[in-house]
């Protein structure tokens, strides 16, 4: 099959596609790019994960290649895009559907200063009327859902209505899916890890958006640690989606399959991960990849086991000697290899 015509395929496929969002992981800068996603797909089958967020001017005006290019097992895979101008939006979702990602997610919860100085992220929930010109742009550029993500307020600007004039304005442009980040965001005087530790959670706020919104999906953001949590805002929401601790811990995902998603109970063990894992780093490691940039992702694969510190310890050292691809099985707990 020719390029053009493979392209095509994928996008007709991914146009019947609609993901199922009721666990996802979040999008994290310098955390969710394609090998990590690669290695949480070993775990879980059915979550939704999300990429970084990607600038559309990086991707259409850039390499987007390098920005989107990604293994066909992470499928379900979202693309988060960061902007505010919707033409240049529009091409990049329409870029985004021709390389095969199942959706495209708009930014609008994230607070850091470079973000706000391009003026997008979680200043554009001030501008309702110009997130809505954006959603309809991409809209009318790919078969594909178009998503949001948001928070439920930005600084003094935190009262019910605020969000409620929000969503509905932005849902009125054809969105159906919001990811709610249940905290507020303060624009100025809090760093980006502040901002998701010291706004009080606020779930009923989210909550409210879906009983007002039925019609809409509604996922909920911030605070979810185990899949006990995500399961039980299932009865108020969606979806849930699950931010740093599926990093830091990823072998929690490994239930989510069954309990989530309803699939039979997991038998699969860490090592079996590593087995499905190892094939992909080598052809990555062909192709120029170094192998830090695969092994950072799976340092909490053993998180809370014995035997955990010295799998972190094995798989950093024997990166920082030059060590290959051998370091991975050698590192694995003796209990686990047995």
């Amino acid at each position: 099959m020719t390029a053009p015509a493979l392209l095509e395929s994928r996008a007709m496929t991914q146009a019947t596609r609609q993901p199922d969002r009721r666990l996802s992981v979040a999008p994290m800068m310098e955390w969710t790019d394609r090998h990590c996603r690669r290695f949480l797909r070993a775990i879980s089958k059915r979550t939704l994960l999300y990429t970084e967020m990607v600038h559309a001017n990086a991707i259409v005006k850039g390499d987007a290649r390098r920005h989107l290019a990604f293994d066909d097992a992470e499928h379900p895979v979202a693309l988060q895009l960061g902007g505010s101008e919707p033409d240049l939006l529009a091409k990049a979702a329409a870029i985004a559907e021709d390389f095969g990602y199942d959706e495209v997610n708009l930014n609008c919860g994230c607070p850091s200063e470079r973000v706000q100085s391009g003026s997008f992220g979680a200043c554009l929930m001030a501008e309702p009327e110009l997130v809505a010109a954006c959603v309809a742009a991409m809209r009318a550029s790919v078969k594909i859902p178009v998503t949001v993500k948001t928070r439920i307020g930005i600084d003094r600007h935190d009262s019910y209505e605020f969000l409620h004039r929000f969503v509905e304005t932005v849902a009125s442009a054809g969105c159906e899916s919001f990811t709610i980040h249940a905290r507020k965001a303060w624009l100025k005087g809090l760093s980006p890890k502040e901002n998701r530790e010291i706004p009080p959670l606020r779930y009923d706020v989210a909550a409210r958006v879906k009983h007002d919104f039925p019609q809409l999906e509604v996922i909920v953001n911030g605070g979810v640690k185990t899949l006990r949590e995500a399961a039980s805002h299932l009865a108020t929401f969606d979806g849930a989606m699950i931010g740093r601790e599926a990093y830091h811990n990823p072998w929690m995902l490994a239930e989510a399959d069954a309990r989530i998603f309803g699939d039979a109970p997991a038998t699969r063990t860490r090592e079996d991960v590593l087995e499905d894992y190892l094939p992909y780093m080598q052809r990555e490691l062909a192709n120029g990849t170094p192998l830090r940039s695969m092994t950072r992702h799976m340092l909490g694969l053993y998180q809370g086991m014995p035997g955990a510190r010295r799998w972190r310890r094995a798989l950093s050292e024997g990166v920082a000697k030059g060590g290959g691809i051998e370091i991975v099985k050698a590192a694995v707990p003796v209990s686990e290899a047995a």
